[in-house]
């Protein structure tokens, strides 16, 4: 799984790596942040075809992380689904939908998941590209709005983290990780005209062994209270 993660490069700087556009309330993003949980704000790079020339558009724009489905009677159902199975995120209904035509790709500098050890004790430890470039998380994404709310008010944007089987890189420590995106996939994976179920799950997969590496992190991670630099620091 992947139930936290760091997001501390700023949102321009996230803009100019995806080749996006600042979206708007993106500058009203809490940034930066070492302890992203789900229900927080997260970004997300979503992408359109320009109607002069159908070429596609990128924006980074907010979402709150635990994907909404349209149909659901109240927000709180996306406290639980903060990631979707690879396996079955083409299939299950709060899902299917949004993998058909919702894909967004969710940055972030770092993910953490924990070791459980013979001693029962879990040692959190944090994972980050090889190459120091940003990860770009696989993600879906719904639009929610309260139907007992006012007609015009504006929609909520939700989003979930596909994980998928876990790779070498995580050398035991957890036996799922996030889908991490290779530049050369974004477009196929980001063109919200390709739903091809095939084609798209043949990117649900883990990234190329050696592309993230890792080192243990203090437990105070584990307490969403604290979001500080220290977290992501070698212990």
């Amino acid at each position: 799984m992947c139930g936290r993660f760091a997001l501390i490069t700023p949102p321009p700087r996230l803009a100019r790596y995806f080749q996006a556009a600042l979206g708007e309330g993106v500058e009203a993003a809490p940034q930066p942040s070492w302890n992203v949980a789900p229900t927080d704000q997260v970004l997300g790079v979503v992408a359109r075809h320009t109607p002069a020339d159908g070429s596609l558009s990128r924006t980074l724009r907010p979402y709150r992380w635990g994907l909404i489905p349209s149909w659901a009677k109240d927000p709180a159902a996306g406290s639980r689904l903060f990631n979707a199975r690879g396996e079955t995120v083409a299939t299950k209904a709060s899902f299917r939908s949004a993998f058909r035509s919702h894909r967004i790709i969710v940055p972030a500098d770092g993910f953490y998941e924990w070791h459980k050890q013979n001693s029962g004790r879990k040692q959190p430890h944090y994972f980050t590209r090889a190459d120091g470039a940003p990860l770009a998380m696989a993600g879906i994404s719904e639009w929610w709005r309260d139907r007992n709310g006012p007609a015009d008010a504006p929609p909520l944007y939700s989003c979930s983290i596909i994980t998928t089987t876990a790779s070498q890189d995580m050398e035991g420590i957890h036996d799922r990780m996030p889908v991490i995106l290779n530049p050369d996939t974004f477009d196929v994976w980001l063109d919200p005209d390709i739903d091809d179920i095939a084609e798209l799950t043949a990117l649900v997969r883990a990234a190329p062994a050696g592309t993230i590496v890792h080192h243990p992190v203090s437990p105070r991670v584990g307490n969403v209270r604290n979001n500080d630099a220290d977290l992501v620091a070698s212990v």
